[in-house]
């Protein structure tokens, strides 16, 4: 039984356009555009937009102490300038919801989607892109300053720029090497504006990124390493108050390193031992670090319980090693819209029967986790 510190964070995570339905932006625009053919309107997703107090039920029958969760910025301010009072107060009734059940709210404010008006603008690209964001952020930590400690101001820099601007499989569809460099860039000096908004309002916020970071293997280590795990965080090292570190898997050119894993329904390798060293690495930066994402796709639920333990057995592992992790999101609560890849990818502990009514039904995985989440420990296999 490996035991977690008193007041470690334990919960879930979801992002608005994943989960909500009905929301308007430059990926529902794609939608109508040549690029469409059914990949990027997510719908009605989980209609968690009118739900929410539903799953927020079974989050906490899960023993979730926590919970993260992202803010639509297209439906906050649907026309450049004009800020939709309505939904202010729809989100303010999440995150008190969220409070009612004992959860901390972790609040993003970008998870890679835009307002309509923005991606017209030329998206990131647009030099002035920054600014609005920093004034996006002023506005949502004015209005819940007393109600939010922990803000996450951009999910995943460089997943985004790869499949937006340089694979161009995501809007707006760019392959060009320069432009997803000037947009890391743009994200870097976005987080800085917001970071300086945010402390100016509230002294007692905490605010960083989340960073998709891999553990590279081998001779692609020295090519890949720094610019996909900690280009952007170094850039930002001085505006940071915490990490957040979304882990996934492992890379290596010989990929018969890992032959012997097992993968996700995303064809992703099961590489637990891959967190260890991701976290090691990060103790450089001597912050406090939050988990804030690890999961998988896994239909059948036949590998999410073991993937949970076997994680948190290597978090624990850093955490002797003097890392300083508080706290572990496992993605996602919910079944939801997983981007391109639409409704197929099943990451939630919640299914989501799309042809039932949106009924969600509790994975067998949920229970395990809601013993460790009760604990405050995991019990090794």
């Amino acid at each position: 039984m490996l035991k977690f510190p008193d007041k470690f964070y334990w919960g879930t995570a979801t992002s608005s356009y994943q989960v909500e339905g009905g929301i308007e932006n430059d990926w529902s625009e794609a939608e109508k555009s040549c690029h469409g053919r059914g990949k990027y309107d997510a719908g009605i997703a989980c209609d968690h937009y009118h739900r929410f107090e539903e799953d927020f039920d079974l989050a906490k029958s899960m023993n979730n102490n926590a919970h993260r969760f992202s803010i639509e910025w297209a439906r906050i301010e649907p026309k450049q300038g004009r800020f939709n009072e309505n939904e202010i107060e729809h989100y303010r009734k999440v995150i008190l919801a969220l409070k009612k059940r004992g959860l901390e709210p972790f609040v993003s404010l970008y998870h890679w989607t835009l307002p309509a008006w923005l991606a017209e603008q030329g998206g990131w690209l647009n030099p002035k892109a920054p600014e609005y964001f920093a004034k996006f952020a002023e506005k949502i930590v004015s209005e819940y300053k007393d109600l939010v400690k922990f803000w996450i101001t951009i999910n995943e820099p460089n997943i985004y720029s790869f499949h937006c601007y340089l694979k161009g499989d995501w809007p707006p569809f760019i392959k060009n090497y320069s432009k997803m460099n000037k947009i890391l860039e743009q994200l870097v000096q976005a987080h800085k504006l917001a970071y300086e908004k945010i402390h100016k309002i509230s002294n007692q916020a905490q605010a960083g990124i989340a960073s998709n970071n891999i553990w590279y293997r081998g001779i692609i280590k020295l090519f890949l390493n720094y610019k996909w795990n900690y280009w952007f965080l170094s850039k930002i090292k001085n505006y940071q108050d915490f990490i957040g570190i979304n882990y996934y898997f492992a890379v290596s050119l010989l990929g018969y390193i890992f032959s012997r894993s097992e993968i996700t329904d995303m064809g992703w390798k099961i590489v637990p031992k891959g967190i260890y060293h991701v976290l090691k690495d990060l103790k450089k930066y001597h912050k406090p670090i939050y988990i804030t994402e690890n999961g998988l796709a896994d239909a059948e639920d036949e590998k999410r319980a073991k993937f949970i333990i076997d994680h948190l057995e290597w978090i624990h592992k850093a955490m002797q090693d003097g890392v300083d992790v508080r706290g572990y999101f496992h993605w996602s609560l919910l079944d939801n819209f997983e981007w391109n890849k639409r409704f197929l990818p099943k990451f939630g502990l919640i299914e989501i029967d799309y042809k039932n009514g949106l009924k969600r039904t509790l994975r067998s995985s949920s229970k395990i986790y809601a013993e460790i989440c009760k604990n405050n420990a995991v019990n090794i296999l």
